[in-house]
């Protein structure tokens, strides 16, 4: 069976173009999706109310290939998830993909290369930007919350029985679970806030 979706980024667009070619590719009319919706946005019900309906054996068709993906990455997972469950996948304008046929597979498999291609460069600017920070000498992560001025005002509060611990909270800017993460209550220090001091 063929099932076809349709996506337009803003609501005064219409899908009319698409939902003629899905029409004239043999989808019928009760089988198309759409959504009125940016291809970046997470959320799209109309694509998900698809994917769940495709079973074994059917074929997703979209009039071009933007319409399914946020991202290269998003659309091989996509697609890749789709090949696991034996769904094809068919574009009809644009790239030229039907993973029914062997060609089909082979531009799936190029796209799924291309992906793993652009992860691997990301994370290894990532890498080699914190190699070049540690050179620096500055560190990755965020500021700690908690900094040693701020644990000795906690542990003296701490110490004091009249201390309302949601106060103190508030006037440090911590999570109780951060407090009591570093101090005890009776104003002794745990092994984290020790190690806190010594940094």
């Amino acid at each position: 069976m063929l099932i076809g979706y349709m996506r337009v980024s803003t609501g005064d667009q219409t899908t009319d173009l698409q939902r003629d070619a899905l029409l004239a590719a043999g989808v019928d009319p009760e089988n198309l999706y759409e959504d009125k919706a940016s291809g970046k946005k997470d959320e799209r019900p109309g694509l998900a109310a698809c994917l769940k309906a495709l079973r074994e054996g059917d074929v997703l068709v979209t009039w071009k290939l933007d319409c399914i993906g946020r991202s290269l990455k998003h659309l091989v997972n996509t697609l890749d998830d789709l090949n696991k469950r034996e769904i094809g996948f068919k574009v009809l304008t644009g790239a030229d993909i039907d993973t029914t046929t062997p060609t089909g597979r082979l531009v799936f498999g190029v796209l799924a290369s291309l992906s793993e291609f652009e992860h691997a460069l990301i994370r290894e600017r990532v890498m080699a930007g914190l190699a070049s920070a540690r050179s620096r000498g500055r560190k990755g992560g965020r500021k700690p919350v908690f900094t040693p001025s701020k644990l000795r005002r906690a542990q003296a509060a701490m110490a004091n029985r009249d201390t309302h611990v949601v106060e103190l909270c508030e006037e440090l800017g911590i999570s109780r679970a951060t407090l009591y993460n570093h101090v005890a209550p009776d104003g002794n220090l745990t092994s984290r806030g020790e190690a806190l001091l010594r940094r």
